[in-house]
């Protein structure tokens, strides 16, 4: 009795069990397509998203470069029945041969370029001097002294700008009448070599280096000035290559400041220099903006070019100072 009875069940059940196993296998066939579907979905979503923002941040670009290959009737919609066109119907490649011929072009980019280059390597200097010190000699109060860099990180740049004309003019750089280039140089030069936050930057980057190439280096014979040349800056150069590369950037779209400073508009940067300059045309009295968008094209490429072949650098010095050694 017994034996049949278990003959019985097992007939009785497999049908079922058979059933059940084919539905649960279609019921993970349907979840795994569902969320194949629903994956598919996301990303499509979000590539139109970054496509839309990409597109949104390019536009402007692009306008600015057809603009500098248009003419005046074109860009005012004189000759296109008030339309504005998306490509430009005659390039205008005159427009840049303008701005060398108009457009005091080469003095504004020197003086930009000579301010750029010395800018950047003494707050390079600066950044690394002051970074080792914060990072691995040990003094009395050096949390303390850190702490107090780091707070004046809150204080608004343009609350500085009356304290660092005070500075430069109390050193007889500013003069109305006498002002020399070199002093020009100097007032936007001096007052931006130190940066706090490129400190804390290259600090941070320091501190991952471990200790025990800095104690091998002491049982080697060698001084903190060598240890800090042959290993630390070697290590960290990724760091470095980024603070140059956003310290030039920033100098080169410096307007305030030069401004400011600079009595002599031969002594200014491109960027006061191109604001300052109105392609006025004489006989009209029109301003002819595809010489002005010309212009700012010329001035826009170089750090364009220097972000797109460097930018893999920015991001990891950025990147690694992140990260807690």
């Amino acid at each position: 009795m017994a034996k049949e009875y278990i003959n019985f069940s097992s007939e009785k059940m497999g049908p079922q069990i058979t059933l059940s196993i084919k539905e649960s296998g279609r019921t993970v066939e349907m979840i795994k397509r569902g969320e194949k579907i629903a994956k598919i979905i996301s990303t499509t979503f979000t590539y139109i998203f970054i496509l839309a923002l990409a597109l949104l941040v390019i536009f402007p670009f692009y306008w600015m470069i057809i603009t500098s290959l248009k003419s005046l009737d074109e860009i005012t919609g004189m000759s296109t029945g008030g339309y504005q066109t998306y490509f430009p119907q005659i390039v205008m490649w005159s427009n840049y041969v303008y701005v060398f011929q108009k457009f005091d072009f080469t003095t504004y980019m020197s003086n930009t370029i000579v301010v750029a280059i010395f800018s950047t390597l003494g707050t390079l200097l600066t950044t690394v001097f002051a970074a080792f010190a914060f990072a691995r000699l040990n003094f009395k109060g050096r949390e303390t002294v850190f702490m107090v860099f780091l707070m004046t990180m809150m204080i608004p740049g343009e609350m500085m700008v009356l304290s660092n004309y005070i500075t430069v003019a109390s050193f007889g750089w500013i003069d109305s009448e006498n002002q020399t280039l070199i002093q020009a140089y100097a007032c936007m030069i001096v007052p931006f070599w130190v940066s706090v936050f490129y400190i804390y930057l290259l600090r941070q980057n320091f501190k991952q280096i471990p200790n025990e190439l800095y104690l091998a280096a002491k049982v080697d014979g060698k001084s903190d000035w060598h240890y800090l040349w042959k290993v630390m800056v070697p290590l960290c150069s990724p760091t470095l290559i980024s603070i140059t590369i956003l310290k030039f950037m920033g100098t080169w779209n410096s307007y305030m400041w030069p401004q400011l400073v600079c009595k002599n508009e031969a002594y200014q940067l491109i960027s006061n220099g191109l604001r300052g300059s109105s392609f006025t045309n004489a006989d009209t009295g029109i301003t002819e903006y595809g010489y002005r968008m010309a212009a700012t094209v010329l001035v826009t490429v170089p750090l364009f070019l220097l972000f797109v072949f460097f930018r893999k650098y920015i991001m990891k010095g950025v990147g690694r100072a992140g990260i807690k050694g």
